[in-house]
């Protein structure tokens, strides 16, 4: 059953005016809302069902420096596998496990991020990590989504199984499965351990689930030491992004 509302309606619940159109396109979509016209005063007539599904959103974080078709391919086979509607990209700001490592500026992180997904429908990128002053903590942005998001919004936090054990020592962990569901993807050498799933259940209450898919041992230090090389990295990058590494003479003397 569909409804018609306004503006009025909406107006602080998604500070609209600040938006731009295409901004309030999306943010309505995810919200379960049809838009059916936003006129220049931003003031919107959309149908909303009250039936709708919660919507599933993967979240795939991680530093990117560079991103790399390995990326892809686990957030693909996650997204189709647990059937998520759709997958944000989140490129980390300054994240705290890389104190002491020079990591490339967020603004070309970001970049050849958005760059790599252009042409995925399913695949968005958010900068609400790279826009954050200080270390950069998964509780932290996981409490900034639930407070963008409405409620019907579920978060599937992607990661690799090499990472799992790491869970249970993230900054209030605690918080972290109560905000999130885990998608596990296996990846050479890091076979999912189920003791280590099973210790997340009991001890924690947490909720993960594993995939399988293509074991591609590739990663942004083998792209950037190939770079330094003066070797190539065709295939290894979507085409896009290689071509932005090569304009900005990136990683030649990481």
């Amino acid at each position: 059953m569909y409804s018609t509302v306004t503006y009025g309606e909406l107006d602080g619940i998604h500070n609209l005016p600040q938006l731009y159109e295409c901004c309030i396109q999306q943010l309505l979509k995810r919200a379960g809302f049809e838009v059916t016209s936003i006129t220049k005063n931003w003031a919107a007539s959309v149908a909303y069902d009250k039936d709708i599904q919660p919507v599933r959103l993967g979240i795939a974080g991680g530093t990117f420096d560079p991103i790399h078709i390995g990326h892809l391919i686990i957030a693909e086979v996650a997204r189709q596998e647990c059937h998520l509607d759709k997958v944000l990209f989140i490129p980390t700001g300054i994240p705290p496990h890389k104190r002491g490592y020079t990591v490339t500026p967020a603004i070309h992180r970001y970049e050849m991020v958005r760059l790599a997904i252009m042409d995925n429908p399913y695949f968005e990128i958010s900068d609400i990590e790279v826009k954050r002053e200080g270390f950069t903590y998964t509780v932290d942005t996981l409490r900034e989504l639930k407070r963008i998001y409405p409620e019907n919004v579920e978060f599937f936090f992607i990661i690799g199984s090499d990472t799992l054990p790491e869970v249970k020592g993230w900054r209030e962990a605690s918080q972290v499965v109560r905000y999130c569901q885990f998608v596990v993807y296996t990846r050479p050498g890091y076979e999912v351990v189920e003791m280590e799933v099973q210790f997340l259940k009991e001890t924690m209450g947490a909720s993960v689930h594993t995939v399988q898919g293509p074991l591609l041992d590739i990663s942004s230090t083998y792209i950037r030491d190939r770079i330094r090389q003066g070797k190539s990295i065709r295939y290894l990058v979507p085409q896009r992004v290689e071509e932005y590494i090569s304009n900005n003479r990136l990683y030649v003397q990481f």
